[in-house]
């Protein structure tokens, strides 16, 4: 289905569930490349900007999280834009719709503010971009704060809690990471010129405007790959704890094994069916015991001794 929002000679045309015949409509009206139109049947596409004579075509990948609100995904973002027309098509990130919806509304209103960013595609663009990197922002501050939790709570003794969202926290990284590093190489095509677009720098100069989305940008892979760093040395320094309370439980066991074996061998000695001198002697049993306990006594003594020192 086609929606289309219209202010003056700009439009906006949202295709969320593209069919056939919307696909038709984009190849004969609008003269796509097929290419282009094979790339938004598919799914799992590179982000890219493919430039023609009369428009772009890009493809960018944005994360969100699942049902769940534990896991992050990614979606697609396909934008055909062109001098008086932007198109999103495809099951976008759920900013584009939102902000397709909002922007219906404002218009209707004659709300100055949507108004100008209708001046232009160019500008237009920028805005879904800024919205899309200000959500995704706000995404990786979460995750932010699910590494300091971490660092808070990986010093308690919930480790099972602790493994799952170290592990969690890591796949999400690792999933933010893959998704930022080729998509810089895109946007860097905007502030370098690579992209020129469609406004006349004379009336505005879009330059400002994609250098902002790129430093948005750049700061938010910059903090992904900090967070990176930070959850695989607390990931390292959990692993150090859960080693070193092992060895503190079998350093534990070793010292009751230790005591517990001579104290064995007493009693399977004095137990076995043979004649021992005093046997008939109504103190022998406690001359044992006593025996016994200045053993352990005395093991005790020397295991705290060699432990201080």
């Amino acid at each position: 289905m086609v929606e289309t929002i219209q202010h003056n000679a700009l439009k906006w045309l949202q295709i969320t569930n593209p069919s056939e015949d919307d696909y038709r409509f984009l190849l004969e009206d609008y003269q796509f490349h097929p290419l282009d139109i094979e790339d938004c049947r598919g799914s799992n596409q590179r982000p890219k900007i493919d430039e023609y004579d009369d428009y772009y075509f890009l493809i960018l990948h944005f994360p969100y999280f699942d049902k769940g609100n534990k896991f992050i995904r990614i979606k697609e973002v396909k934008i055909f834009w062109g001098k008086d027309y932007i198109i999103t098509i495809g099951k976008s990130h759920w900013v584009v719709q939102k902000l397709f919806e909002e922007m219906q509304e404002d218009l209707e209103k004659h709300d100055e503010e949507a108004e100008s960013m209708f001046s232009s595609s160019d500008l237009l663009l920028y805005h879904i971009l800024d919205r899309l990197m200000l959500e995704t922002y706000t995404l990786i501050m979460r995750v932010g704060a699910e590494v300091d939790l971490i660092n808070y709570d990986i010093f308690n003794k919930r480790a099972r809690s602790i493994i799952e969202l170290i592990s969690i926290t890591r796949r999400n990284i690792i999933l933010l990471n893959t998704t930022f590093r080729p998509q810089l190489r895109v946007l860097h095509m905007f502030e370098s010129g690579g992209i020129r677009g469609f406004v006349d720098p004379e009336v505005m100069d879009m330059e400002d405007y994609w250098g902002n989305i790129l430093d948005q940008y750049q700061k938010m892979f910059d903090s992904i790959e900090d967070y990176g760093e930070l959850i695989e040395g607390l990931s390292k320094t959990f692993d150090s704890l859960q080693a070193n309370k092992s060895n503190e439980i079998m350093k534990v066991f070793t010292y009751f094994s230790t005591i517990m074996l001579p104290l064995t061998v007493v009693t399977g000695l004095f137990g076995m069916n043979v004649d021992f001198p005093f046997l008939t002697n109504t103190n022998a049993f406690w001359c044992i015991v006593a025996a016994m306990v200045i053993l352990v006594a005395a093991l005790i003594l020397f295991f705290r001794r060699r432990i201080n020192q």
